[in-house]
């Protein structure tokens, strides 16, 4: 094997790797860029398949050879949400990339010791890995997911970090509806009680549900439910500072559980299946 330095730029090509007489269209380059792991999967007896949410590429899926032997030179750098940098080779006609490195940068393993931080951190993990394309840029959602994770580490897993996470979440993926006004009559929102269908973004006012032109945002079979002004105010806190600021506001609890579950449900409306971590939040808060 035998290699040549190449513009070493964060993001582009550290090395061309060739081998002796190999063509040039073979060549692949050795990419370095910051990376957040989604989630890991056994591959064979030894490796493992691996998501990421690459900071400048998106969400890549690519092999850890050897990821799973007892002296794997990756150790722990491949666990639930590990902020990591990544060196990996790229081939376009393949799907997978191939991971050849990683340095763990911060982790956030010893937050799984506790149940409910635990299902937190899969839970957004669970979310950002369903919304997102391939190899779509991401910088947004890759700095929502990181600053949650440490505000976890910092206040412990609190409903208003994941009432934050999951409207930005909704936001950025451009199905959130207005929380100040009606979306069938335009009114703005008094202090009444308003409505909206479980994967509804929008939501109306207690006149329209009454009256029957609340009915196109609910769908046969389905109940609206209500959401409290205490819910709005949560989540309209969330939308118009950071987290750090939104939570210096005490958000209610009851509060930012009840925008949560409307922000989940879009989610869950969007990529048309259960988000299996919320199921095991509702069991863990049960229990």
């Amino acid at each position: 094997m035998s290699g040549r330095r190449a513009d070493n730029r964060r993001g582009l090509s550290l090395f061309v790797l060739t081998r002796e007489g190999e063509p040039a269209r073979k060549r692949m380059p050795l990419k370095e860029s910051e990376a957040i792991v989604l989630r890991t999967f056994p591959l064979g007896e030894g490796d493992r398949l691996v998501s990421f949410l690459d900071r400048q590429s998106g969400k890549l899926r690519g092999v850890a050879r050897g990821a799973k032997l007892p002296k794997s030179r990756f150790g722990s750098t491949l666990e639930l949400l590990s902020y990591i940098r990544i060196w990996y080779f790229e081939r376009e006609t393949r799907e997978l990339v191939r991971i050849n490195q990683c340095e763990l940068i911060e982790s956030f393993l010893d937050l799984q010791r506790d149940y409910q931080a635990g299902v937190y951190l899969a839970l957004m993990s669970e979310i950002t890995e369903a919304v997102l394309g391939e190899r779509e840029a991401a910088d947004p959602q890759f700095r929502l997911l990181l600053v949650s994770a440490r505000a976890i580490r910092t206040n412990g897993p609190i409903p208003a970090i994941l009432a934050y996470f999951c409207l930005w979440t909704v936001r950025l993926g451009g199905w959130l509806g207005s929380l100040d006004q009606c979306a069938r009559c335009g009114r703005a929102f008094g202090q009444e009680t308003v409505y909206a269908s479980p994967g509804s973004s929008g939501m109306c006012c207690a006149e329209c549900r009454e009256d029957g032109r609340g009915l196109y945002l609910e769908p046969a079979g389905a109940r609206m439910k209500s959401i409290s002004q205490v819910a709005l105010l949560v989540g309209r806190a969330a939308l118009s500072g950071t987290l750090e600021r939104m939570l210096k506001g005490n958000p209610s609890l009851p509060g930012s559980n009840e925008i949560s579950s409307f922000a989940l449900d879009i989610l869950e409306h969007h990529i048309e299946r259960k988000l299996v971590a919320r199921q095991m939040l509702v069991t863990g808060k049960s229990e």
